[in-house]
This record gives C-alpha cells, sequence and structure tokens, in this order.
C-alpha cells in the first residue's frame, strides 16, 4: 500500500485526466443503464397523451409497449453501430478528437431527451436513445483505450480499474436520481433522461487541455517530442526512458505491420490465443448472471419479508455496496494481482449462486432461509464488482498490443452489446420455464470458464506487454519452431 501511495503521490498530475475521463465516459454509461428503468412508467404515460392529442384517441397497449420497447432497444443498435467505427475513428483521428465528436454527439441526444416532452415529440425519445446508444458504444470504446495508454506501468492496474468504479457509480447515481423524492416525478422526468449532458459538456471542455496518448504520438505520428512533452503534461515532470523504451519495444514488435481492423485480427496468428482469452473472458461476464439477479432481486427481498416500499432503497444498497467493492479491488488489484483476483471472486460468485438456488427452492422451511437468500444477493453483486465486474476490461487492456487493441476493443464491445440484447430479449422465456433453476445455467458457465481461464490466462500484473506476448506466443506458436525469435529494443 505504502509503494502504491507513493507512485500514486509521483504521479499526482494523471488523477484530474483519470477523474474527467469517467465524468464524461463511464458515468453517463451506467447512468443510462440503470436511469431507464425509472422513466419507464412516465414515458409510456407521455406517449399516449401525444397520441391522444395527435388521432383523439388512446393508443392501443400493445402500441405502447412496441414504441416503448423500439425506444430501449435502439439504444443497444447505436451502441453497436458506435463500437464498429470507434476503431476507425481512433485509428484516423486520434481517441481524444474521437472524445470530443461523442462529446457533441452525446449533448444532441441529450438536448433530444430533454425537449421531447416540451415538443410533443415522442420520437425524439427513440431519436436520442440512439443518439447515446452510437455517443456510448464510441466513447467506451475509446475511454478504457485511452486509460491505457495514459498510464504508467507501476500504476497500470489502478488506472484500467477506474473505468468500473465510473460506471458504477453512474449506475447508482441513475438510481438516486430515479427516486420520486428527486427527479422520478411526473414532471421531471426529462431533466432525469438528459441529465448527463452536462457530464458531457464538462468532459467537451476539460479535454482541450489535455493531449493526446504518448504510444500515439510516438508509434502513429513518430514525434519523439510530442511524446515527451504528453508525459509531462499527464504525469509530471520526471524521467521517463524506460516508459519510452517500453513503447519503442512494442513499436519493433509491429513494424511489419499496421494498426489492425478486425479482418486482419481474426487472420493474425500471433493474436489467436489473446482474441480466444478476451472472447471467453467477455462471454463469461455476459453469462456470470447478474442481470439475473438484479430481476429477481425484489422478489427474494419480498420474501425476506421486507416491505415492499423500501425494495427501491434496498435496491440502492445493492448499488452502494458494489461501488465499495469496485473501489475496494481498485486498490487490492496491484498486491492481489489480476488472475488470482478474477479467478477467486468468480469462484465465490459460483458459490452464490449455488447457495441462492438452494435457498429459493426451500424458501418455506424456516423462516431465516428467506434472509439467507438475501445475503446470497448482496454477496454475489459485492464478488462481481470486487472481480470480473472491474477487472475484465483491464485485463483486456494489458494484454493486447497497440496495433491490435482497436479492433480487440470493437469486439468485446459489439459482444457486450450483442449480449445485452440477446439477454434482455429470451432472458424472460429462459425465467419463465426454469424459474430460479435459471441460476444453473449461469453456476456452470462460471465453472466451465473458470477452469479454461485457470490454464490459459496468463497473469499479467507487472509485466511489460513483450512479457505478455512472449507467454501467448508459447500457445500461438505451440507446434512451429520459430527459426527468428522476436527481439525487443530496450534503447533509442
Amino acid at each position: 500500500m505504502a509503494g502504491f501511495l507513493s507512485e500514486l503521490g509521483q504521479h499526482w498530475r494523471i488523477l484530474p485526466l483519470i477523474i474527467i475521463l469517467g465524468i464524461g465516459n463511464g458515468l453517463p454509461f451506467g447512468y443510462q443503464i440503470s436511469v431507464i428503468s425509472s422513466s419507464s412508467t412516465f414515458a409510456k404515460g407521455f406517449i399516449n397523451q401525444t397520441w391522444i392529442g395527435r388521432y383523439g384517441s388512446s393508443v392501443p397497449e400493445e402500441k405502447v409497449t412496441l414504441l416503448w420497447s423500439t425506444a430501449i432497444s435502439v439504444y443497444g443498435v447505436g451502441g453497436l453501430l458506435g463500437s464498429l467505427v470507434s476503431g476507425y475513428l481512433s485509428r484516423r483521428f486520434g481517441k481524444r478528437r474521437s472524445h470530443i465528436f461523442g462529446d457533441l454527439l452525446g449533448i444532441t441526444a441529450s438536448l433530444c431527451l430533454g425537449l421531447s416532452k416540451i415538443g410533443g415529440l415522442y420520437e425524439l425519445i427513440i431519436v436520442g436513445r440512439f443518439l447515446y446508444g452510437f455517443t456510448l458504444g464510441l466513447a467506451i470504446n475509446i475511454y478504457v483505450q485511452y486509460l491505457g495508454e495514459i498510464s504508467p506501468r507501476s500504476l497500470r492496474g489502478f488506472t484500467n480499474t477506474s473505468a468500473p468504479i465510473f460506471v458504477t457509480t453512474g449506475k447508482l447515481f441513475g438510481q438516486i436520481v430515479g427516486l420520486r423524492e428527486v427527479l422520478g416525478t411526473e414532471t421531471l422526468w426529462p431533466v432525469m433522461l438528459s441529465l448527463c449532458g452536462f457530464t458531457e459538456l464538462l468532459h467537451l471542455i476539460v479535454m482541450h487541455f489535455y493531449p493526446e496518448t504518448p504510444p500515439y504520438f510516438l508509434l502513429v505520428k513518430k514525434d519523439h517530442n510530442r511524446c515527451i512533452q504528453a508525459m509531462h503534461r499527464i504525469w509530471g515532470p520526471g524521467e521517463y526512458q524506460s516508459e519510452i523504451n517500453e513503447i519503442l519495444a512494442e513499436q519493433e514488435m509491429r513494424k511489419k505491420s499496421k494498426t489492425m481492423n478486425i479482418i486482419e485480427l481474426v487472420k493474425t496468428p500471433s493474436q489467436r490465443w489473446q482474441l480466444y482469452i478476451v472472447i471467453v473472458i467477455t462471454l463469461t461476464l455476459q453469462l456470470s448472471g447478474v442481470s439475473a439477479i438484479f430481476y429477481y432481486a425484489s422478489s427474494v427481498f419480498l420474501n425476506a419479508g421486507l416491505p415492499p416500499e423500501n425494495i427501491p432503497y434496498i435496491s440502492l444498497g445493492m448499488g452502494g455496496f458494489e461501488l465499495m467493492a469496485v473501489m475496494l479491488c481498485s486498490v487490492m488489484i496491484e498486491h492481489c494481482g489480476r488472475k488470482v483476483l478474477l479467478l477467486g471472486c468468480y469462484g465465490f460468485m459460483a458459490i452464490m449462486l449455488g447457495g441462492l438456488t438452494v435457498t429459493l427452492s426451500f424458501q418455506g422451511w424456516a423462516h431465516w432461509i428467506p434472509y439467507c437468500s438475501a445475503l446470497s444477493v448482496f454477496l454475489f453483486i459485492f464478488f462481481y464488482g470486487m472481480g470480473p465486474g472491474t477487472l475484465t476490461i483491464a485485463i483486456v487492456s494489458e494484454m493486447c498490443s497497440h496495433s491490435s487493441r482497436p479492433a480487440m476493443f470493437v469486439i468485446v464491445s459489439c459482444l457486450n452489446w450483442i449480449g445485452l440484447y440477446i439477454i434482455g430479449m429470451i432472458f424472460p422465456y429462459v425465467e419463465a420455464a426454469l424459474g430460479h433453476y435459471c441460476f444453473l445455467i449461469f453456476f456452470a458457465n462460471i465453472v466451465v470458464s473458470g477452469i479454461f481461464l485457470f490454464f490459459y490466462l496468463p497473469e499479467t500484473k507487472g509485466k511489460t506487454l513483450q512479457q505478455i506476448t512472449t507467454e501467448f506466443n508459447t500457445l500461438n506458436f505451440k507446434n512451429k519452431k520459430l527459426d527468428h525469435p522476436i527481439e525487443f529494443s530496450t534503447s533509442l
């Protein structure tokens, strides 16, 4: 801990940048996940009122459901499209300018949502949700890459895990704002939907005072002086020759290659196992059962005898519990290591899922069993925030080279957006067919994926990209003999 605080004190100038990046990217992403449920009832009522004003009759219930589900699902479509173009934009214009472009789109989306009721146009909700999806699909990809490239190696884990902290904070903020005592009212719900426009505006203004990332200047622009200037601006005065040597060593690895697109990444043998790990770790996160846990939380708390009017505040406590776990992870990551923390938390999550299945099956056997179910829910959320919810993106960022990182994050983001859409579509049917036994599907997924990752996921703590790549090459080329082993330059 003392070493971590010493490094953080030495590079204190990175903290304001981490905060403004989180406010402009991570917080809106988490906010849009949680705030939409709070506005659902009011938005449906607005659609019905608008329909009556236009056509003189109430809109059929199935039509309202269709229009609102369209507004919800179009967010995922926009996110997928934003993810697909993020790689091209970051390669073509750099991450900083791509951020600024995303901020302008986000402000436009916020205006559409905020003005929908005043203008009497429910179509603006659909447009705003699509633009916000596109904005955040673009922003999250570039955000996590930017974090990975501005962090010195000694603070790499802390910097990368700051993204989940702000995403979780955004979800908690959305839950707070959605309470009826705050903005969850018939009058203020458009303000609630559009509130993150202010964070996008703040991010847009402040990012004008920060440079591109040091690797971008050195590897893409071939500008050594601007790379040094960026390091001094982001990290503070100091000698950063070892960091420059590490970036140059990566350049040696990619001399004969350029920044990859998705097709090139899939076809590149030296990236084969990195791609396998990324796919497994992303799908495991999507199928970890966290969506099912949140779906079941209300019924679990009701069965535990908690008053229905208190359930929203207990759910708020779940969000706070997750935030506490994410913050704890950001401190412990450099001490425990990524792989140990990830697999350990997946193990405890599997235990909680098994325990929850058992306690839900025997709810009526004893008065204390429902409380065990509620405890399992809270502990599952804690270990999710402590492990996969925080570490997944950090691990992906650390094990990918500068040339493969944009395409790899496009794949991660696409899998996430598609996974969110598919789970949202099929989970109600799975739950209807299996009831609480649906948790066994997630249990099996965690166990099988955990075994795979135990054998094939390398530990990235304290290692250079070259060391991590060398470990992967033992898998990528295990049936081939390399006549000319890769050498890494360590000097200018």
